[in-house]
């Protein structure tokens, strides 16, 4: 095995080699050491025989190693055989047989069950020719999935003349020799789930005609007998059957069915032998509760003595205890009445405790109610200390802040004491020089008077003096222009005034004159009252107003 899995088995692909020459070489490998013949050439099958047993036995064993086929598979194989040589497989022995060889696993192993059939006991009396005919037909059938071969008539397409060819159905195709050698290929009919197969009734001096039709063609068959034809549209009913279910092989599909049977009878043999082992110990452990039930007679016929017994003394203890029991009737009646007596107390004693226990539930509703406003109370209580400690605390801020404030004006009382003591005696100082600053203004009030009498007597006399001017330039202008005769008088007056207007103007210059004069003594008069006020008074005095002055104004 290490030599063929190295150089060849793992060199190889599935598909890309002939299964047969791969089965020769393993053949060869195996049958020099383990297959022994009969050494004087008296075996029942010859070497080839062997080798395709050899595959019929690999093909049917058990899928586990080492292979091992069951007796079953052996019974339907050498049955095979036999059927294919028209004999009568002899079950018996060949259950005697198994039951004498030993089996591993279950089973025959391969070598054995060749040393079996070369032993001669199943196959006595055939010739060897017979013999590998009949494997040889197991052989293709099982191991090259050929469902049947043999000769039909065959009508051609073209020409439609009938010829005879060799016919090998496989599940997938219908092929056609010219002969059973199989060496000269006529052609293949492909089978798929759409065809079909049809019996023909007799025509063109044919019998036991069929059909195939496929997609593409109809092919007309004849066979020998009306038993070949039979046999030959079932097999090709059953190879379409398997297109159709997908299956590649009948033998894999009959083998499977076959283990699949064999396991529901195993699981039935088993279910049956459990239902033995069940009905085993159901019969005895019936036996064992017969055996109990006497064994309960028996203590039901002692229990019954001592039932006896028992209801004897029971009697006797009723009696007494009837007695008994009358006294205690008579006693108990006495204490019925006496217990009627407290009953009525007792009923008179729970009424009133009903109508206590109303009055304590109406109590429970009202202690209820005013535990609820307690508890509304004390919230709002714990509400109000909230507030109250909340506001205590904004009160203890505040005075800390009123402490702060009233040492800052403390501080700044004394600062502003101190401030006050030299107000007070700047103050002093100061109505000091008012004093005298009100006297200077009283001087300075007297002065002005006086000034203003002598400015009202100077404006009278310039009044005076203006209106002498108008007059004297009145009679000035008459002498100067006389009237002619014919002269409009608004010329006249016009022309005397003319010559009178620069008089005018130096007069009306001369009153603005003296009024400046007076606004800038006056303002000079407060200023200097302003300033000995916030000096406290000087000892200047106010200068009068020059008399030469005020004696040119008027001149002027």
């Amino acid at each position: 095995m290490p030599y063929l899995n190295k150089y060849i088995l793992d060199k190889v692909e599935e598909g890309a080699f002939v299964k047969e020459n791969f089965d020769e070489l393993c053949w060869t490998l195996t049958a020099k050491k383990n297959y022994k013949p009969d050494r004087n050439g008296n075996s029942v099958v010859s070497h080839q025989d062997a080798f395709k047993l050899w595959c019929l036995f690999n093909f049917l064993s058990e899928d586990k190693y080492p292979l091992v086929m069951v007796p079953d598979e052996v019974e339907y194989l050498l049955k095979k055989i036999c059927t294919a040589m028209n004999v009568e497989l002899n079950s018996c022995e060949l259950e005697d047989f198994l039951s004498q060889e030993p089996q591993g696993q279950g089973g025959l192993t391969v070598w054995q069950f060749l040393d079996m059939v070369n032993s001669g006991r199943f196959l006595r009396g055939i010739e060897q020719e017979a013999i590998s005919m009949a494997v040889e037909e197991v052989y293709q059938e099982v191991i090259e999935d050929v469902l049947k071969q043999g000769y039909l008539w065959k009508k051609g397409q073209l020409r439609r003349n009938w010829s005879e060819r060799w016919f090998m159905l496989k599940p997938s195709a219908l092929s056609y020799y010219m002969s059973e050698e199989r060496k000269e290929k006529k052609g293949s009919i492909t089978l798929d789930k759409h065809c079909c197969v049809e019996v023909l009734p007799d025509r063109d001096g044919k019998r036991c005609m069929f059909c195939v039709k496929t997609a593409s063609r109809t092919y007309e068959m004849s066979a020998s007998d009306t038993r070949q034809r039979q046999e030959w549209t079932l097999a090709i009913q059953t190879a379409i059957r398997l297109q159709a279910e997908g299956k590649k092989s009948l033998h894999k599909d009959l083998k499977q069915k076959r283990r699949e049977q064999r396991e529901q009878r195993e699981q039935r043999k088993a279910a049956k032998e459990e239902e033995t082992q069940r009905l085993k110990q159901l019969q005895e452990e019936k036996e064992r509760k017969l055996q109990e039930l006497e064994l309960l007679k028996e203590a039901q016929r002692q229990a019954e003595i001592l039932l006896q017994e028992e209801e004897q003394r029971r009697r006797q203890q009723h009696e007494e205890m009837q007695r008994t029991l009358e006294i205690q009737l008579r006693e108990a009646e006495q204490a019925r009445a006496s217990m009627q007596a407290e009953m009525v107390l007792k009923e008179a004693e729970a009424e009133r405790q009903r109508k206590r226990i109303l009055e304590l539930e109406d109590m429970q509703e009202r202690l209820q109610e005013a535990l609820q406003q307690e508890v509304k109370a004390r919230q709002d209580e714990e509400a109000v200390r909230y507030a109250q400690a909340r506001l205590l605390a904004e009160e203890e801020e505040k005075l800390k802040q009123l402490m702060k404030l009233k040492e800052e004006q403390e501080e700044y009382i004394i600062r502003t004491q101190m401030e006050k003591q030299v107000l007070k005696q700047e103050m002093e100082n100061k109505n000091k020089c008012l004093e005298e600053a009100q006297k200077q203004l009283e001087e300075v009030r007297v002065n002005r008077q006086r000034v203003d009498q002598d400015v009202m007597a100077a404006q009278r006399k310039l009044r005076q003096a203006s209106t002498n001017v108008k007059h004297w330039n009145v009679q000035m202008n008459r002498l100067m222009h006389p009237i002619g005769p014919g002269d409009k008088r608004t010329n006249m007056s016009g022309g005397v005034f003319a010559g009178y207007q620069p008089l005018l103007s130096r007069r009306d210059s001369s009153l603005k004159l003296k009024q400046r004069v007076e606004d800038k003594g006056s303002d000079a008069t407060r200023e200097n009252s302003k300033e000995n006020v916030s000096n406290g008074g000087s000892s200047s005095t106010l200068p009068s107003p020059d008399a030469d002055t005020m004696a040119t104004e008027p001149s002027n």
